[in-house]
């Protein structure tokens, strides 16, 4: 989901969940508007994927009008997040915001409720796990974190995703995580741009790949842009409430 990845001019790269940038800003504006968050705190792990989503929520807060109050780095393997909590809590956050992993981010709302910072919590899919409340280890109250994945479906769409989640867990005794629909609509776009060019060649179908349009897939309708990117990309903001994920909206 790294925006860098499509910027690069590859006539073979294609993506069919929306990027960071989107996810980034999406939340970034959903803090300013929705959770009307007035003094808003940044950390971030200082990977590729945490820096990325982190600038562009910071971006977006800006650009529509909120203001970020402290920013602070950690790294992926940290465990105690004392001195950086302290330094937010100056500021009276009512929102943190952490691009990171769920590792993390679990001991992190744990030791923010020791603290008694009572923010809301906001990250990418990186935080948006089944495993959260468990890495939180009780510290989280309900509704406290907002978090973003891309993709998602509503209205009539829906009824292709169920049935998708049906024959996945009949054919193979799992459950769908959460990126097989979107492999299985990058494969199906691959097969329909060979059908029509009637060849399996790269040099033959990969034009045609390019100009797909209106595919109806299982995870909504696929067209690309120039870049290769999912134009008008989904994505999911749950919730978690008695420690069971909950779906908010889905966004584009």
């Amino acid at each position: 989901t790294n925006p860098k990845f499509t910027r690069n001019g590859y006539k073979t790269t294609f993506r069919v969940v929306a990027d960071d940038v989107h996810l980034g800003g999406t939340l970034g504006r959903y803090a300013v508007k929705e959770l009307k968050g007035k003094s808003i705190a940044v950390i971030d792990d200082r990977t590729a994927y945490g820096q990325g989503v982190a600038e562009e929520f910071a971006k977006a807060v800006k650009a529509s009008g909120g203001a970020i109050a402290e920013q602070q780095f950690t790294t992926d393997k940290a465990t105690d997040f004392t001195a950086i909590l302290t330094a937010i809590k100056a500021k009276k956050p009512d929102v943190v915001f952490y691009g990171g992993m769920d590792a993390v981010a679990g001991p992190m709302i744990r030791q923010m409720k020791q603290l008694g910072i009572n923010a809301k919590f906001m990250g990418g899919d990186g935080i948006c796990s089944g495993e959260l409340p468990k890495l939180a280890a009780g510290a989280m109250a309900d509704g406290q974190v907002v978090c973003a994945e891309a993709g998602g479906v509503e209205g009539e769409q829906k009824a292709g995703m169920d049935k998708f989640r049906a024959d996945f867990k009949k054919k193979f005794n799992a459950d769908v995580q959460i990126y097989a629909p979107y492999v299985y609509d990058a494969t199906m776009v691959m097969v329909d741009a060979m059908v029509k060019a009637g060849s399996a060649e790269p040099a033959k179908y990969l034009p045609v790949l390019a100009k797909t349009s209106g595919y109806k897939g299982v995870t909504g309708t696929i067209a690309f842009d120039e870049k290769g990117d999912v134009k008008n990309g989904a994505l999911t903001l749950f919730t978690y409430k008695g420690e069971k994920r909950e779906q908010i909206a889905v966004v584009r």
